[in-house]
């Protein structure tokens, strides 16, 4: 194991794939965890086959999988299946994210891991949750994404609604089960008690209507909540702004409505009667839009302007590119962005770590496995099996191992 960390007593059995589970063992390993990664044969799991590089290394698999053990065997064997089960016994938690049904079909369902460890605590993901008319379909971050009406409300309102070219839903999903699964274990420390956990990125995606289901619903339906393209619909001004060669975010609701009125020596707004509020701004969004993007066309570019609002406290962004980010200072400096010395493909960078701990100010010098490179460790160390039983599997096609 890697040094200390808050989660070092941790032995996490991970059965998942893709991006919503392994995002969540990866910040469990992150923390110290121990996670033991089953990888079906003969190709490993699926990611592995994203972002391939020319080596045939994923750096896909490599980011979302740091840290992990990996252990690949033929799941279809019977033989295979029964190392699994033979490892719940050695484990705290296990995580998957199969389709809800498919861990019973695989005798693996929640009352079978009981019977092998009755505390054990079994954090199952999907994409729209293990019950409910929907919960057998097949499901992807924006399958769910659909469903929970959040993609309604991204693009311009005279256009098809977008998608965010990110995996916001399974990640977040993954950090919302990674949540679930230390409130268990720190609910199973007072009552010695397991628990089964449903997951689901279509609930996750729900949460994050901060305000479209509450003002619909007070409305009675006379409020629809729909995409408004660049701008906020409740509070303004507040969305992305067009300054010269270049965008900027300022949100300048509220009490900084002041501050940018300040800065745009337009003082006879802030007790102006059409603009003194958010909702007579709101009334009058397309005006207040103008007379900003109008100001921002008198400096010379995006970073002149962003000086200025900053000198009189408004809040304010540029818009960022992947190539901007990667070399940001301040991302350098909290880590935000991280070198990743990956034994195959070298160094590259990659998003790190956003859990910081004062007691563990660093990250855990992390790699991400070759296939199946554990299988001799794992099952030696916690099922007894000697390095002839190992090779005995390995020559029946049972265990796998590759150089990517």
């Amino acid at each position: 194991m890697p040094s200390d960390h808050v989660l070092s007593d941790l032995r996490v059995l991970d059965l998942s794939r893709a991006l919503a589970g392994p995002a969540c063992t990866r910040m469990l390993a992150e923390m110290g965890a121990e996670v033991i990664k089953i990888e079906p044969a003969p190709s490993g799991e699926l990611a592995r086959r994203f972002s391939v590089q020319p080596n045939g290394r994923s750096l896909y698999y490599v980011q979302q999988n740091l840290g992990k053990k990996s252990v690949c065997m033929n799941l279809r064997d019977p033989r295979g299946l029964a190392l699994v089960t033979e490892l719940v016994p050695h484990v705290d938690v296990v995580v998957e994210n199969f389709r809800p049904g498919v861990m019973a079909d695989m005798g693996l369902g929640y009352d079978r891991l009981r019977e092998l460890k009755k505390d054990i605590v079994l954090c199952s993901i999907s994409a729209l949750g293990q019950s409910g008319p929907l919960s057998g379909k097949p499901g992807y971050d924006y399958i769910a994404q659909a469903y929970s009406g959040v993609t309604s409300m991204i693009g311009d309102p005279n256009d098809a609604p977008y998608i965010p070219l990110v995996g916001m839903g399974d990640v977040s999903t993954g950090v919302h089960a990674a949540l679930a699964i230390v409130s268990a274990l720190r609910y199973r420390d007072r009552t010695g008690e397991g628990q089964h956990l449903d997951i689901a990125l279509l609930d996750v995606y729900y949460h994050y209507h901060e305000a479209n289901v509450h003002v619909h619903s007070a409305s009675h339906g006379a409020i629809e909540p729909t995409r408004a393209g660049r701008h906020m619909t409740y509070a303004c001004p507040g969305g992305v702004f067009r300054g010269k060669n270049g965008y900027l975010v300022i949100m300048s609701f509220l009490h900084h409505w002041k501050d940018l009125c300040r800065a745009m020596h337009r003082l006879d707004l802030v007790d102006d009667p059409n603009f003194s509020t958010d909702v007579a701004r709101l009334q009058r969004r397309d005006e207040v839009i103008q007379i900003i993007e109008d100001w921002l066309q008198t400096f010379p570019d995006v970073p002149s302007a962003i000086v200025h609002l900053e000198e009189h406290q408004v809040p304010v962004a540029p818009v960022l590119s992947i190539a901007e980010t990667v070399k940001h200072p301040h991302h350098r400096a909290r880590g935000t962005v991280r070198t990743v010395h990956d034994p195959l493909q070298g160094a590259f960078e990659m998003p790190g770590m956003p859990l910081k701990f004062s007691g563990f100010p660093h990250d855990l010098p992390l790699q991400a496995a070759t296939l199946g490179q554990h299988n001799e460790e794992v099952l030696t160390t916690y099922l007894g099996r000697s390095h002839d039983d190992v090779q005995r599997l390995r020559e029946a096609g049972v265990l796998m191992e590759k150089e990517i």
